[in-house]
């Protein structure tokens, strides 16, 4: 990879823009019939749709030299092979290996890591199973009829937001909660609606060190043994952790660890231990099909050519609304009560992961990188932010998930729902011209001197990119392969941008002086002369708030 031709591909993506860049989308399928014909792609039921975005075959000619000047296909390479591509950390990235389905080897330190990958996804699925059959039961006798993860991050953000999209594959008789805040409402709202004696508590930490799990986590034990004894706190506890000497001075017995390894990062854990409270509510059956859809995405990633390729045509777009036309957000919207956690969940996965102002060699980055990520679920979003993607200042790229059935749900309602979604895309790219507002409102019998006056207000500019996502139903292998293709298109995006998407030393400073001011804030005596004026007069401020 040359620096010098990165910049040249963005150079000539400039200069194309400047060609381009009076065209609308309405005009360019108005030129071509077969236009969304050539701007899908499919993977089996699920269809990529590109085709409403500023783009022409010329477009992605540059964009696949950019992917090239990078040397994309090299890093990929690199990121299946094992290599130490985390270097900050001197760490693999292999969460692929996590979901692998196929007899291929994957190796760390020359090292084969799938016999333990099996040997603990057998161990999980074991434990998840005897829950669920009722095998493993309380220390009164009763059945677990609830199951807490406490973790935070990517201990939390996936499994939460899996949980909740494919609830309706879950057993009936168990609940499955998830509990991330240390602020002290998340885990007591919990608790309130649990029996200690039904309840069963995973601890999600590979350090079982985390701040904010390890307070939860402690508060959690306190709960049980005030209600059952000290001696039953073994039997409702389970821990996700590689610090088995930490986990054993909980109380936590060592066959109800389970682990996993450096080379997994947090954002990318859920396909390991970490899916453990998942693999108790869907079932070890329905969580090997989440992971046979991530590892379906992992083949077409690493196998199809880039033009074909849809997390390198999602990472190569996103990139050139970033860099060459300088939109700063992206919106993710799924048109699926069940995926109201995707776009949290996204947002981790995306900004914690690129939001970086360093290139992999410590020099200063070139360009923009990470993009703001956000979203909530169609039909909500019409009604509120809506109005911002439509006639906002800011033009913002969006993302539409939907299915093409629903997944227990009213057929009625589903065709509403897609009908929507659908129509939103539209809107977008089609937008309302002036002439066509003042066209309506004469037809609506509207004084031409009101019509003047109204008319700004109605027009939409349009020209809004989007990309559809449309496949059969939300099923485990569809959210693992939705996952997998935004996982892969973070990485590309990281490779356009030459930053490490695997460390996250940004989230470290906050944690170092939230363990500085604990002391401070805890104990009113504490002087604060060492502060800043500014956090030294608000602790002052709370501590006059707590005295009155």
């Amino acid at each position: 990879m040359s620096q010098t031709d990165v910049a040249a591909a963005f150079a000539a993506l400039e200069a194309h823009r400047v060609e381009i860049g009076h065209r609308r989308i309405v005009d360019l399928f108005a030129e071509d019939h077969t236009r969304f014909d050539r701007y899908q792609v499919r993977l089996d039921d699920l269809l990529f749709d590109y085709s409403k975005h500023r783009i022409n075959d010329a477009t992605l000619a540059h964009l696949m030299t950019l992917a090239r000047a990078a040397d994309l296909e090299g890093k990929r390479d690199d990121l299946f092979s094992g290599a130490k591509i985390n270097t900050t950390e001197d760490r693999a990235v292999l969460h692929m290996a996590l979901r692998n389905m196929s007899g291929r080897g994957y190796f760390v330190d020359d090292q084969p890591v799938m016999p333990d990958i099996l040997a603990e996804r057998r161990k999980v699925n074991d434990f998840a199973s005897a829950i669920r059959e009722g095998a493993i039961v309380g220390a009164t006798g009763s059945y677990f009829t609830d199951v807490v993860n406490i973790g935070i991050g990517g201990s939390d953000l996936g499994p939460a937001m899996a949980a909740k999209a494919l609830s309706t594959f879950g057993v009936s008789g168990i609940r499955v909660h998830f509990v991330s805040n240390v602020d002290g409402a998340d885990l007591t709202d919990t608790l309130a609606m649990l029996d200690p004696a039904q309840t069963l508590f995973i601890i999600s930490s590979k350090t079982f060190t985390t701040q904010e799990t390890m307070t939860n986590a402690h508060s959690a034990r306190r709960f049980v043994a005030a209600a059952l004894g000290e001696e039953a706190v073994s039997d409702h506890f389970a821990a996700v952790s590689t610090r088995l000497d930490l986990v054993e001075q909980f109380g936590i017995k060592p066959d109800r660890v389970f682990g996993f390894w450096d080379w997994v990062g947090g954002r990318y854990s859920i396909w390991s231990s970490i899916g453990l409270a998942l693999t108790i509510a869907i079932g070890p059956k329905h969580f090997e099909d989440f992971l046979r859809g991530a590892y379906e995405v992992d083949q077409h990633f690493e196998q199809t050519p880039l033009h074909e390729n849809i997390p390198v045509l999602m990472g190569l777009l996103g990139v050139w609304y970033r860099n060459v036309w300088g939109f700063g957000s992206h919106a993710v919207i799924p048109y699926d009560q069940r995926l109201s956690r995707f776009p949290a969940y996204l947002q981790q996965l995306d900004m914690e992961s690129n939001g970086k102002s360093v290139m992999r060699d410590g020099s200063p980055v070139m360009r923009a990188t990470a993009p703001v990520i956000w979203g909530e679920p169609g039909t909500n979003g019409q009604h509120a932010f809506f109005q911002m993607l439509h006639q906002g200042t800011d033009v913002i790229p969006v993302d539409f998930l939907v299915a093409a059935r629903p997944t227990v749900a009213d057929e009625y309602h589903h065709t509403l729902l897609v009908s929507n979604c659908l129509a939103q895309s539209e809107a977008l790219m089609r937008g309302r011209s002036r002439e066509e507002v003042e066209t309506l409102l004469r037809a609506q019998g509207m004084s031409e001197a009101r019509i003047a006056e109204l008319a700004p207000h109605k027009v939409f500019e349009g020209n809004r990119p989007s990309s559809t996502f449309l496949y059969r139903q939300l099923t485990p292998n569809m959210l693992g392969r939705l996952v997998a293709l935004y996982e892969h298109k973070v990485f590309v995006q990281s490779a356009i941008w030459n930053i490490n998407a695997f460390d996250q030393w940004g989230v470290e400073l906050g944690k170092e002086l939230c363990g500085r001011l604990v002391p401070i804030v805890n104990d009113a005596r504490v002087s604060t002369a060492q502060l800043d004026d500014s956090t030294a007069g608000l602790i002052q401020h709370r501590r006059a708030l707590l005295a009155g």
